[in-house]
């Protein structure tokens, strides 16, 4: 008799170093950890559960130095926002299918910190991973953690994978 696959829920997230469109340094590392040490070459006994969640700038405006004069423009800017997002899971939705673990991904709107706990009630993963950037704590008071939080709130076992030094921007903020 075959058994239902462990669930991974692993929370992704875009990098916000400018000009670079690609998976955050943390996410990155959590995914790949995840794969390394959780998984293994055990693929069948496996689903990962990829989140991504979009947040909104507090004006709802990612690019301040655009104009919008007509209706086109904002749809133009959702599609963009929306493609971003796709292209990150993307990446990770790919690697799954090159090593053969099963996985569902999918994008949700909001503060990751409430999106995240409230998906991990929505969907009972059997645990979730997240990435942390390893913040000093002037920096959590201006940034916040989100890492933190779900360890905190998350109704599933959290494991945080922290990012190496090596691995680390100049700005610490920066993932």
């Amino acid at each position: 008799m075959a058994s239902e696959p462990t669930r991974v829920m692993v929370a992704v997230n875009e990098s916000t170093i400018k000009g670079y469109p690609h998976a955050s340094i943390s996410s990155k590392k959590a995914f790949e950890w995840t794969l390394k040490k959780i998984v293994r070459s055990n693929t069948s006994d496996f689903k990962l559960l990829l989140l991504h969640t979009q947040v909104q700038d507090q004006d709802g405006f990612d690019d301040v130095d655009s104009i919008y004069a007509s209706p086109d423009d904002f749809r133009h800017m959702r599609e963009r926002n929306k493609a971003k997002g796709l292209h990150l899971l993307e990446f990770f939705v790919n690697k799954c299918h090159e090593i053969g673990v099963g996985c569902e991904a999918w994008i949700r709107k909001g503060d990751p910190t409430e999106v995240i706990c409230h998906e991990v009630r929505r969907v009972r993963p059997d645990f979730l991973v997240v990435g942390s950037r390893g913040l000093g704590p002037f920096q959590k008071v201006f940034v916040g953690t989100v890492s933190e939080f779900c360890v905190k709130h998350a109704e599933c076992p959290v494991i945080v994978i922290k990012r190496s030094a090596e691995e680390s921007p100049q700005d610490p903020a920066d993932d």
